[in-house]
């Protein structure tokens, strides 16, 4: 049996940096002229992105679909987990969510998720030369080995050849990758061709003898060391518990690039900045709604943690939430219905998406306890909306046109609520001839379905301008380009890019 070029990338551990290699890869690759695919058999995130044939995946999967220059399918991440609460989440499969389950509701069920996998993964690679898989976590939890359908479980059912990535950043990494070569079966230590040491900071040569250290305990190569990127703060990033770091590190990115742009410029210096302040919920769903924000060189984003107050600002943005009655009640009990109350009352404004658009209105039902225990929870009452929870999910990407400014306005709805009331006579936008969203009477406060919505150039130079400030990132879809560019460079200057392929094409004619 004749199979196509493929490799799978795995890691020592979570944020590794496993989605950037691969998204760089597909990138470099692709711009070699080959139809390189991107696939992840299982992730676990609430960072999810709409795919052209109406499912979602995860964020990684479609930003590394956009790195290989190809439109994101729901095949490229068959199982996506969506935490709901510490031990409950959805399960979407091929793109469409399957219910909800525990961690051991889920260890049970995973055993019938690799025919889905293998299904996914055949479609895939019959639209491809090239296949780049990812792991999810450690291959070495031996512990959630059977059944496995995320790191070698897969590899093994697929036939892929693996790489590790090892952080140098956390510390450990020699224990890492020896652990884990402990931890492997034989089968899977033979399935391993190498590894990539990732985020090095200072003098490569010092890491010299930690090379031959790895390869007398594991047999393993060293294909690259890759220093340190910066730039990897401007794509999204997929783990909520990094979004403070991340969003700071993309906020002084974007600064830096600002004043070396500028330095000569004294009105450029005087410039207003405007400060936007989003509390981060425990089950925040789609952050990277706030990227192009952060990359904005006249914005300073700062995220909040539950229990911290809300530092004054001219603008509040509520992100979206996997679980919104839950997160509601963080709300109240961080006591954030108490500083959004002080911010409106000094002149500021409240801006909601999604689950934080639903938290505006009087009330938010879960009768079937889709997210969690069934009930109602009250909402902060400044919109005229009552939201009820239903197991009809929306799916869909939508364009239409921002009601304030009339600018054009793009993005993608992801949710399972139906919100209703006379506070949609004042609609955020039009979808079509239709009315989204609900604006308060004198505009200050307004809510929308809509995901991804400032990456559109035109609604975002529209938002900051209502906040008193210009707009200095001109286009936003390009500066992630840009980015990934400069990603699978970096790649190529630091890891045996020719070894890889090498790796990957043994795989063909195999049987």
């Amino acid at each position: 049996m004749t199979k196509i070029a493929a490799l799978m990338v795995q890691g020592t551990g979570s944020d590794v940096g496993k989605s950037l290699v691969v998204a760089g890869l597909c990138r470099l690759f692709a711009d070699r002229g080959l139809a390189v695919r991107p696939f992840k058999p299982q992730n676990m995130s609430n960072n999810a992105a709409v795919t052209v044939d109406g499912g979602e995946i995860g964020r990684a999967q479609a930003l590394q679909a956009k790195a290989s220059r190809t439109a994101p399918r729901a095949d490229m991440n068959p199982v996506l987990l969506k935490p709901q609460g510490e031990r409950t989440a959805q399960v979407v499969v091929q793109g469409q969510a399957r219910g909800a389950t525990s961690a051991t509701g889920y260890r049970d069920l995973k055993a019938g998720l690799m025919p889905h996998v293998l299904d996914s993964f055949a479609r895939i690679e019959a639209a491809a030369e090239l296949v780049i898989a990812e792991g999810a976590g450690s291959p070495a939890e031996a512990n959630l080995r059977d059944n496995d359908i995320a790191n070698m479980g897969f590899a093994e059912a697929a036939d892929l050849p693996v790489i590790l990535v090892a952080d140098i950043e956390r510390g450990g990494v020699l224990a890492s990758l020896v652990g884990t070569h402990a931890l492997l079966s034989p089968s899977e230590r033979t399935r391993v061709k190498g590894y990539v040491i990732n985020k090095f900071r200072g003098d490569p040569a010092l890491f010299a003898p930690a090379i031959d250290i790895i390869e007398t305990h594991t047999g393993w190569p060293c294909l690259g060391v890759l220093p340190w990127f910066q730039e990897a703060a401007k794509l999204p990033a997929e783990d909520g518990m990094a979004l403070p770091s991340r969003t700071a590190a993309r906020s002084a990115v974007a600064h830096i690039h600002h004043d070396a742009h500028s330095h000569d410029n004294d009105d450029a210096k005087r410039e207003k900045t405007v400060r936007i302040v989003a509390p981060r919920w425990p089950r925040v769903g789609n952050f990277d709604d706030l990227d192009p924000l952060a990359a904005e060189p006249n914005v300073r984003l700062t995220i909040v943690a539950p229990g911290e107050p809300l530092p004054p600002a001219d603008m509040i943005i509520l992100p979206g939430s996997k679980a919104t009655r839950a997160d509601l009640q963080t709300l109240y009990e961080s006591g954030w219905d108490a500083d959004i109350a002080a911010h409106l009352e000094r002149g500021g404004k409240l801006f909601g998406i999604c689950g934080g658009y639903q938290m505006l209105g009087r009330s938010v039902r879960d009768p079937m306890g889709l997210e969690g225990p069934a009930g109602d929870t009250p909402g902060l009452g400044l919109l005229d909306i009552d939201t009820e929870m239903t197991a009809t999910k929306a799916l869909r990407h939508v364009s239409g046109s921002h009601v304030a400014s009339g600018q054009p306005i793009s993005g993608f709805e992801m949710h399972m609520g139906v919100s209703e009331g006379s506070g949609r006579d004042k609609p955020f936008a039009i979808i079509g001839n239709q009315a989204e969203g609900a604006r308060s009477d004198d505009g200050r406060i307004a809510g929308t379905y809509l995901h991804g919505l400032f990456g559109a150039d035109a609604f975002r130079r529209a938002f900051l301008a209502d906040l008193g400030v210009a707009s200095r990132l001109d286009n936003y879809e390009a500066s992630i380009d840009a980015t990934l560019d400069k990603l699978a460079q970096h790649i190529a200057d630091h890891v045996d890019v020719e070894r890889l392929l090498e790796i990957a094409g043994a795989r063909v004619n195999a049987s």
